[in-house]
């Protein structure tokens, strides 16, 4: 389904502007709130402090290899990874998948 936005939309918008965008969700039937969508990242990064909340056992993360690095240069070892559920939406306008 198309997601459009109207001239109201704008209201309170200073153009032009490079504003993230920060969503709600609902991960692991948890509402995940100030989710930020990076259109330009190639990862799915989900915080420890965020990962401890879901109360999923740490166990249930998949080893991963590959260290992360940041626009700064900087490297980070990812604890793991994980297939999570996540709600976008309110019914009947919703739609559920498995990120990872």
């Amino acid at each position: 389904e198309v997601i459009t936005f109207s001239e109201a939309d704008y209201e309170g918008v200073r153009l032009p502007h490079d504003d993230p965008v920060v969503v709600t969700l609902l991960v692991e039937l948890f509402t995940m709130k100030r989710i930020l969508i990076d259109s330009g990242s190639s990862a799915d990064i989900l915080y420890k402090h965020a990962f401890d909340q879901l109360r999923i056992p740490a166990e249930q993360l998949k080893p991963v290899k590959t260290p992360l690095v940041g626009f700064t240069g900087e490297t980070t070892h990812p604890l793991g990874s994980i297939n999570l559920s996540v709600v976008a939406g309110t019914a009947p306008c919703q739609t559920q998948v498995e990120m990872t």
